[in-house]
């Protein structure tokens, strides 16, 4: 049996890992409406990934004969001031699903789930991974500022991140 707080923090983290869907097909839909296909692809590739890590969250729940909570996903921002400004709201989101994270792990040490902490290595990296990529955009997007020949440069670069990684 599931230890009561591990067990309510993955469902928490599951939904949270939805919503992430859902800030990424928003942000998708945002460079679509700027017709940087790049930016959208990377994004919708992106928010495939999210929910792929959310339901690795539910089969570990089934499998550890614990319950699943669906809870409402809260709707995301549909607009931004810019490329920039989108990129930064999925970086600060990344950041913080890596602490959600971590708090996990620090509670699965705490209670001596070294299963659950085991499983919760892959996101470690995974997010790890996502934080690197989206911080890389990001400062990109810094350095080219107002440059629009720029912006296209970046866009055509990102169009392929992520492209040739397996997924899980």
């Amino acid at each position: 049996m599931m230890n009561e707080k591990v067990l309510d923090m993955l469902n928490e983290q599951m939904n949270r890992e939805f919503y992430s869907w859902y800030l990424y097909l928003s942000v998708s839909t945002y460079f679509n409406s700027l017709d940087l296909e790049g930016f959208e692809q990377w994004t919708r590739r992106q928010a495939i990934e999210e929910t792929q890590h959310a339901m690795k969250i539910y089969s570990y729940l089934l499998d550890r004969n614990g319950r699943v909570v669906l809870s409402q996903i809260p709707e995301p921002t549909q607009k931004w001031h810019s490329p920039l400004d989108a990129v930064q709201a999925v970086y600060n989101h990344e950041c913080e699903l890596t602490g959600r994270i971590n708090d996990i792990v620090r509670v699965t040490r705490e209670v001596s789930d070294y299963s659950t902490e085991v499983f919760l290595h892959w996101f470690i990296t995974e997010q790890r991974e996502e934080e690197a990529m989206a911080s890389r955009v990001l400062q990109k997007l810094k350095m080219i500022g107002s440059d629009m020949s720029g912006l296209l440069m970046l866009d055509s670069q990102v169009a392929s991140v992520g492209q040739a990684e397996p997924t899980e």
